[in-house]
């Protein structure tokens, strides 16, 4: 069992930076490839990001790649999105989520973080 939560959301201008968290609070957090989600209003939650459990492996959605990079430090229990060029179609609640990242993609899992608004202003 494993509880997750995010944090570093908050409302930047275009073209700024934030660095996003995930928290993990069980004591098997590196037995868990994890990603990164958002959602929009009015829009399907899609994914952005994921990485394999020892981190040797990342998936990007194209929308972002090129300004987003995941990372984790499994000894602090953490799960980073750094978020550059920001875009105000970058605003959203991002989620994490513990999962599966085989054959080159990610299986969501059951374990979900509750969010954290990321606005960019134009």
């Amino acid at each position: 069992q494993m509880q997750i939560r995010e944090s570093g959301g908050g409302l930047v201008q275009a073209g700024g930076s934030l660095r996003l968290s995930c928290a993990g609070s069980g004591a098997d957090f590196s037995d868990h490839d994890m990603g990164w989600f958002r959602q929009a209003p009015g829009k399907e939650r899609e994914i952005v990001a994921a990485i394999r459990w020892n981190g040797n492996a990342a998936y990007y959605a194209d929308s972002v790649k090129g300004r987003f990079t995941i990372s984790r430090d499994n000894a602090q229990n953490t799960l980073f999105l750094q978020m550059n060029m920001l875009k105000p179609d970058d605003t959203a609640v991002y989620l994490c989520n513990a999962g599966g990242y085989l054959g080159g993609h990610y299986r969501q899992g059951n374990i979900w973080g509750q969010g954290t608004q990321v606005t960019v202003a134009s």
